[in-house]
């Protein structure tokens, strides 16, 4: 079947929408048409075994304790069935009862279809249509719409019924921008994910999973089984998903049952606190999750796997801010990912979209870091690239692909290329809410050419490479925070700032006698010490010579020294048990670089200006990011003032010239 033969179907059913105009939003046209078309496809796969499941079904109607569930199945020949004698044409030919006739026959579906239908809001579209005086109408111009498998093979009806999902994302781009990632974005992304493995998925029988556990209406589902398929047109391919919003699940499950691919693999709710997939593995995984979508609705869930279940569970690397759960989406991917055998067989290859938050944020030590810092520790990251902004409907941001594998070739293990592709795009005639901008073929083919040879000259350094393209060690990330601290100096005086300080501070307020202490120690105002020792001498003899007593305890001897002790750049350096006291004001943070020395780093860096400073080794942490745009940037020299100046000029005479017009 030819493309214009999907488009001249994809046509016919969206033509439904000469009716409905008027009475439903151009955004809702979808709602009506794509069920439609799910269950007219049904039934015309279904219509060379009905009369056996109806005959199957009146055999078993009166025996309760059997559930004819399996030879009602093994009657159709799929995975779905029937039940009904009913058929569209039969419901449209009697249009004062279409409305209860087409619920009768929705009803009579085994429960995998008709809970794909229900997920469609179906019975409540019945009830406006049929309000509408439209339901027979449109049932009628379902029944002109030829799907039978013999005209209408399964991989062709996935094309039309993904035209259809598109024509749906784009009359409301809101819909488009949560659920629908742009079809050329998807094309890229597979081609990065499954190209390594053309050779090995060429083999006769190969068999392939593939799982998307964001996977919205299911085109990146639909895109990667048909590379595969591209590739070797008898490999089996399986795929998996997981979608929480039911219309979105609805339109992947139904595109599964049409393909003749199991409905049941697509599993309904949150991934992070209720995966469908159980312990199942995969050899692809993909995934387009939400951007900077907060995880406080699965928080509990998702600690208690973090605290409690540790490597046994998903999340043991760390958990991000609870503004983003795009990193939880990966670590439940990795979870997913098919473990090396001793022969080198098995793994998996994954690929995931991300924003640039993931690339950076969070410091050392932070949820973010650590479980950066466990991805490139384990080697799993593969490359980053960057992809053009205003590629996508909902946000006009940068976007990432990350693609990750555990079955790096020998030569790529401990390396990750950088791919720069953000010139890579085309302005789009029309924009379609914030996407302005697209891929066109060629690019996707620049793109995933200058890919391959990326990974190719991660693994063989005298490789040549692109301006695009940078090759870098996994360590090459990381690096070490440290503490530098400066020792804390201080002069000592009285002075009425730094006697209403004493006053105020707690332990002397205490005092029984405060208010006569402060007024011995006021007999010193205008006094200096350079050392605490001399002060304390000084401040003792004066509260002594006015009949107090001196008072006691660490507390009082801290606030003493808060508050006559300033600091001072040439003042005393405080000592505690024999050290140098830090002081917390001067405290600085540094990042060297992993695997440089410390000490070494200190000497260069910062003892030619501070060479009383140290470092804190205990607070010393490990982080990794991976500063993208950094290692890309261009530096570009300012203008030089003289341009600029006579720039200036020209402005102002253009100015004066227009004023003089306006005061004639």
């Amino acid at each position: 079947m030819n493309s214009s033969k999907h488009t001249e179907l994809a046509n016919h059913a969206w033509s439904v929408a000469d009716l409905l105009r008027g009475d439903y939003k151009q955004s809702d046209y979808g709602k009506v048409i794509l069920p439609f078309t799910v269950l007219r496809r049904l039934e015309c796969v279904l219509e060379p075994t009905r009369d056996k499941v109806v005959e199957t079904a009146a055999r078993y109607k009166d025996q309760e304790d059997i559930d004819p569930d399996h030879w009602l199945r093994k009657a159709s020949g799929h995975s779905f069935y029937n039940r009904s004698d009913l058929t569209l044409k039969k419901i449209a030919a009697d249009p004062q009862s279409a409305a209860k006739n087409l619920q009768i026959y929705v009803a009579a579906f085994s429960g995998n279809a008709r809970e794909v239908l229900d997920k469609y809001d179906f019975a409540q579209q019945i009830k406006r249509l049929d309000g509408a005086d439209l339901l027979y109408q449109v049932i009628g111009k379902f029944t002109d719409l030829d799907l039978h498998p013999e005209n209408v093979p399964n991989h062709n009806m996935g094309y039309i019924f993904e035209e259809l999902i598109r024509r749906f994302a784009e009359q409301s781009n809101e819909t488009a921008g949560e659920h629908f990632t742009p079809r050329e974005v998807i094309k890229l992304m597979v081609n990065l994910l499954i190209a390594p493995d053309g050779d090995a998925l060429q083999v006769p029988g190969v068999v392939r999973t593939v799982m998307d556990p964001a996977c919205g209406t299911g085109g990146m589902l639909s895109a990667a089984e048909e590379h595969i398929r591209s590739l070797n047109p008898d490999a089996t391919v399986e795929v998996y998903g997981q979608e929480l919003n039911p219309e979105s699940w609805a339109i992947c499950r139904s595109d599964l049952m049409i393909k003749g691919q199991d409905p049941e693999h697509i599993a309904s709710g949150n991934s992070l606190s209720d995966p469908g997939q159980g312990r199942e593995k995969f050899d692809y995984l993909l995934a387009n999750p939400p951007f900077g979508v907060e995880w406080k609705k699965v928080k509990e869930d998702v600690e208690y796997e973090h605290k409690h279940l540790g490597e046994a569970g998903r999340f043991a690397a760390g958990l991000p801010r609870i503004n983003d759960g795009s990193l939880l989406f990966l670590q439940h991917m990795i979870s997913m990912m098919k473990p090396v055998d001793a022969k080198g067989g098995g793994g998996s290859r994954l690929a995931i979209v991300f924003n640039g938050s993931p690339l950076f944020t969070g410091a050392a030590g932070s949820g973010e870091s650590e479980i950066r810092r466990w991805i490139l520790e384990n080697d799993w990251l593969e490359a980053i690239v960057a992809l053009p902004d205003q590629l996508f409907y909902n946000t006009g941001i940068s976007t990432y692909f990350w693609i990750l594998t555990n079955r790096k070739a020998p030569d790529h293990k401990g390396k990750v290329v950088l791919l720069d592709a953000r010139d890579q795009f085309q302005k789009m005639r029309k924009s379609l809410g914030d996407k302005r901008k697209e891929l066109g073929t060629q690019h996707i083919k620049d793109v995933t050419r200058l890919y391959a040879e990326a990974v190719q000259a991660a693994a063989d350094p005298d490789h040549p490479l692109h301006g695009k393209v940078k090759v870098f060690d996994n360590t090459a990330f990381g690096y070490q925070r440290i503490t530098v601290e400066r020792p804390l100096k201080l002069r000592f005086e009285v002075t009425e700032e730094t006697l209403t300080a004493l006053a105020a501070a707690r332990p002397v307020q205490k005092l029984t006698d405060a208010e006569a202490f402060v007024g011995a120690v006021r007999t010193l105002l205008g006094s200096t010490w350079p050392t605490k020792s001399e002060c304390l001498v000084a401040l003792k003899d004066a509260v002594v010579a006015a009949g107090l007593l001196w008072p006691t305890g660490a507390p009082f001897a801290k606030a003493l020294r808060e508050a006559v002790g300033v600091r001072d750049p040439e003042g005393e350096v405080q000592k505690v048990k024999g050290e140098p006291e830090p002081d917390a004001e001067l405290r600085d943070y540094e990042n060297v670089p992993l695997g440089e020395d410390v000490e070494e780093y200190l000497k260069r860096e910062v003892h030619p200006h501070v060479p009383d400073a140290w470092i804190d080794h205990t607070k010393t942490k490990i982080g990794y990011e991976i500063p993208f745009t950094r290692h890309f940037y261009v530096y570009e020299p300012p203008r030089p003032l003289a341009e600029i100046d006579a720039e200036l000029k020209a402005l102002e005479s253009e100015i004066q010239a227009l004023l003089g017009e306006v005061a004639r």
